[in-house]
């Protein structure tokens, strides 16, 4: 029985860990202005992004809890200039606030509309 009770404990103290982070569900205030001022640190090279959209964010499950989410396509240039392909990518919002980027979101974001970009199209260094 005391086994039982150490393992129902934990239980409990999950759900309780679950519970209050996803109280930290805020929906970010400013979801494309968040990325754009992510991206322009994140990407070697900034500068004449092609084919870029998003979608609005959305309450989705990452892990084990509910996070806003949105979903990215864009096609940049590396290092040298050369455009590498159209990426898919996924930022994750805590507390309102961008807290990662995911690269191959396919499961969360199927389905997911998103609408051009013309911002990050813009972007430079």
């Amino acid at each position: 029985m005391a086994v039982a009770g150490c393992a129902s404990e934990e239980r409990g103290a999950v759900l309780r860990d679950e519970r209050r982070s996803e109280a930290l569900n805020v929906a970010p205030a400013n979801a494309r202005g968040d990325v754009l001022a992510f991206m322009r640190a994140y990407l070697n090279n900034p500068s004449g992004i092609k084919e870029a959209t998003a979608s609005e964010p959305a309450l989705k499950p990452v892990g084990r809890v509910q996070r806003y989410i949105v979903c990215l396509r864009y096609n940049a240039r590396d290092a040298d200039g050369k455009y590498t392909g159209a990426k898919d990518r996924m930022a994750v919002y805590v507390d309102g606030k961008l807290d990662q980027l995911v690269e191959q979101p396919r499961d969360l974001c199927a389905g997911i509309d998103q609408k051009p970009f013309p911002e990050l199209e813009r972007l430079t260094r």
